[in-house]
C-alpha cells in the first residue's frame, strides 16, 4: 500500500473516533440534564352559589321550629330546585389571572360565609319560626314548604296533636278559665258542677262537683295556638284540649250534664299523661245490668242510665 493511502486511512480513522466521542459526550449530557416541562396553570372557573335553608339537626313530626333549628348552606345555583327556600345568589369571589383572590373579595367572601352559617335566621327564614314539622326532616336536608305547617295555616291543629289523641272544645269564661291566665300549652284539670236531684235533697237546691279529667293539655284558646308575647292573660270563649277517645266521651257527657271549669296546674305537676278523674264515671256512667225473669229463666239486659 502506498504511503498516501495509509495517510488517508489514518485521517479517516481519527475523524471517526472524534465523531464517536462527540456523540457519546452529547448523550451523557442529555441524561444528566433532563428537559423541564412547564405545565400551564389550570384555569379555575367558579360557579355562582346560592344560599339554601337546611335543617341544623334532625326534626321530627310535630316539632315547632325555632331559629336554631335551621341554617343557611351554600349550594351551586344550578342545583337549587324551585321548592327550596333560598336567600339569593352569591357572586363568585373576584380573582386575578393567576387564580389569586383579590383583596377586594376577601372581606366580601368572609361576610357571605358568616351570613350562610350563622346561628340566626333572617330574611325568608324568619317567617318559618313557630311553624310545625309535618314530615320528618334530616340534618342538612333542605327545608321545603310541603314538609312544614305554619302556625296560621289550615291543618296546624292536626299536626299539633300527639298520635292517638283528639282535640275537643270546652266553653270558657273569665270565671271558668282561671281569670284568663290559662294559655296554650298549659295543663289543666277539668271540674264539673251539676245540680243534685231535688228528690234526694228533700226539695233543696244543691250542687255537686267532681274532677272529670286531670292533667289535660290546652292546645288553643279560641283560634290562638300559642301565647302572644304582649298578653300575659287571654280571656277566650273556647279552649281546645287534647284528650283520648275515651276521655272525649267523658268530657261530652260532662258538658251535657253540668258546667265545666278549668283549673290551672303548676308546671311541676304537668308531667305525665292525662287521666280520667273521679267524676268521669259519674258524668258518663256505664250501662246498668238488669236481670229479667221470663218463664223462670233469668236474662241479663243492659239498660243505659
Amino acid at each position: 500500500m502506498s504511503p498516501v493511502r495509509m495517510i488517508i486511512l489514518a485521517v479517516a480513522l481519527l475523524a471517526g473516533v472524534a465523531c464517536v466521542g462527540l456523540l457519546a459526550h452529547s448523550m451523557s449530557a442529555a441524561k444528566s440534564h433532563p428537559a423541564v416541562v412547564v405545565a400551564a396553570a389550570p384555569t379555575v372557573v367558579e360557579k355562582p352559589m346560592a344560599q339554601v335553608l337546611v335543617a341544623a339537626h334532625d326534626l321530627a313530626v310535630g316539632d315547632r321550629l325555632e331559629a336554631a333549628d335551621f341554617r343557611w348552606q351554600p349550594f351551586p345555583q344550578e342545583a337549587v330546585l324551585a321548592n327550596y327556600i333560598s336567600n339569593g345568589v352569591i357572586a363568585p369571589t373576584p380573582k386575578d389571572k393567576a387564580g389569586q383572590v383579590l383583596s377586594t373579595g376577601v372581606k366580601a367572601a368572609g361576610a357571605v360565609q358568616q351570613m350562610m352559617t350563622g346561628p340566626t335566621a333572617d330574611g325568608p327564614a324568619a317567617r318559618l319560626v313557630g311553624a310545625i314539622v309535618r314530615e320528618p326532616i334530616m340534618a342538612g336536608e333542605p327545608v321545603m314548604e310541603r314538609k312544614i305547617v305554619r302556625a296560621d295555616a289550615a291543618g296546624v291543629m292536626a299536626v299539633t296533636l300527639d298520635p292517638g289523641m283528639r282535640a275537643m272544645a270546652v266553653p270558657l269564661s273569665a270565671e271558668s278559665a282561671a281569670g284568663g291566665f290559662i294559655l296554650p300549652g298549659d295543663h289543666v284539670d277539668i271540674v264539673q258542677s251539676r245540680p243534685v236531684d231535688p228528690s234526694v235533697t228533700g226539695g233543696q237546691r244543691r250542687f255537686t262537683t267532681s274532677t272529670v279529667l286531670e292533667n289535660v293539655r290546652v292546645l288553643a284558646v279560641d283560634q290562638n295556638t300559642k301565647p302572644t308575647k304582649a298578653a300575659a292573660a287571654v280571656v277566650g270563649a273556647t279552649a281546645t284540649v287534647e284528650v283520648t277517645p275515651v276521655q272525649s266521651e267523658y268530657l261530652a257527657a260532662a258538658k251535657a250534664a253540668g258546667d265545666l271549669t278549668l283549673t290551672l296546674r303548676s308546671y311541676a305537676d304537668a308531667k305525665g299523661p292525662s287521666r280520667a278523674g273521679p267524676g268521669a264515671n259519674a258524668s258518663n256512667p256505664g250501662p246498668t245490668v238488669v236481670r229479667v225473669f221470663r218463664n223462670g229463666v233469668p236474662t241479663e239486659v243492659k239498660v243505659a242510665r
